[in-house]
């Protein structure tokens, strides 16, 4: 793929648009759905498990892997374009043709990216890719403070209204809903939005506590209606947390587990993140309940590698003062993307640019337009 990006010449791209497919391999049903945007690129859905974005070349290999283009024929069109060889455009057309099938067989698959596939920058997108949705602002009795968001809002909005609000974001070509809150298990309908998200064909993950998780009827209820990936807010003291770590890991389901840094835990992280790795985890997010602990949330991370575990900044951090990602980018008050790549909705319906940022309201979902919250 290389070599066609060194002679991609700026012929028109592809036209922009939804293109899908639904189809079987080796008996097992798959569906892809390839959003082109206008310079060319596009946004890849596999399964509504996996989103992968593509520079205009892979997108090109996409948009012919889903229309059935013959191999040749392909090879010729992309020849024609990038100005070269045909049988080097045949060669890497099928390379990715394999990638594909290759990532629809695999179980357990990171929600935005796979190694070794070539696909745009991260956060390079100009429309959104994510939509973070606070279905509640409730949390369970006795959960300390530091975990709960700043309560500005005097409603939850109804099913059909949340509903509503993802089909306004799959028009708007939005792949990615992650449901958090508060403790999105807490609404009762949480499974029905689920659902719903996934009969669109968007990738559906959930941040939450876990707790109720480790009910084994409503854990396998979520798991069927189609919930692609699980963040868990640690709590390291409730046997409970731990309980759902060991539950979730056998399934076939993307995991990553997030813990706050503070004061009580502090001295005793490293220990954790080494249970938290003994239990088959390998994905952990960090952040830090405020700012006088920053350089002890940083040192964490090379610890978190002698485990061999990854590092996860790419998904929303709960309620914390300290991002990761915004200490990264130092120069950013929120974490480079949002309010463009990923957005936040609150319980009522309004937009925020990212969560914890409540004074920068960008609109209403079931008020405004699309456009005009993200122009």
């Amino acid at each position: 793929m290389n070599i066609l990006q060194k002679f991609f010449n700026p012929s028109r791209p592809l036209p922009e648009g939804m293109h899908h497919l639904q189809a079987v391999q080796d008996e097992k049903p798959y569906r892809i759905h390839l959003r082109l945007q206008k310079d060319g690129s596009g946004i890849l859905v596999l399964n509504a498990a996996t989103v992968l974005q593509l520079n205009p070349t892979a997108a090109e290999y996409a948009f012919h892997f889903i229309k059935g283009t013959a191999p040749e024929e392909a090879a010729k069109q992309i020849a024609d374009r990038y100005r070269v060889s045909r049988k080097t455009a045949l060669a890497d057309f099928n390379n990715f043709v394999e990638r594909i099938h290759a990532l629809i067989a695999t179980p357990d698959l990171d929600p935005a990216s796979f190694p070794d596939f070539e696909r745009a920058h991260p956060h390079s997108a100009d429309s959104t890719l994510r939509l973070d949705c606070a279905i509640t602002y409730r949390l369970p009795a006795g959960t300390r403070a530091e975990y709960a968001p700043v309560k500005r809002v005097e409603r939850e909005l109804t099913t059909e209204e949340w509903m509503t609000i993802l089909d306004k974001a799959w028009a708007a070509g939005v792949p990615h809903i992650i449901f958090t809150g508060g403790e999105a298990t807490l609404r009762n309908d949480l499974p029905q939005l689920i659902a719903h998200a996934e009969k669109n064909g968007q990738v559906c993950g959930l941040l939450t506590d876990g707790l109720k998780l480790t009910e084994k009827t409503y854990f396998e209820t979520l798991l069927q209606t189609g919930l692609d990936h699980i963040m868990l807010i640690l709590q390291p003291d409730d046997p409970r947390s731990w309980d759902a770590i060991e539950i979730i890991v056998p399934q076939d389901i993307f995991l990553t587990v997030h813990l706050t840094v503070n004061r009580e835990n502090v001295g005793k992280a490293e220990e954790i993140l080494q249970r938290i790795a003994y239990l088959g985890v390998e994905n952990v997010s960090l952040s830090a309940a405020d700012d006088s602990l920053v350089d002890e949330m940083l040192e964490l991370q090379s610890a978190a590698q002698s485990p061999a575990l990854n590092l996860r900044w790419d998904l929303p951090v709960p309620y914390s003062t300290a991002n990761p990602v915004s200490i990264e980018t130092v120069d950013d008050a929120v974490p480079q993307g949002a309010g463009k790549t990923w957005l936040y909705a609150e319980p009522d319906g309004d937009i925020l640019p990212a969560q914890g940022e409540p004074d920068k309201v960008m609109g209403n979902l079931l008020r405004d337009d699309w456009e005009d919250l993200v122009r």
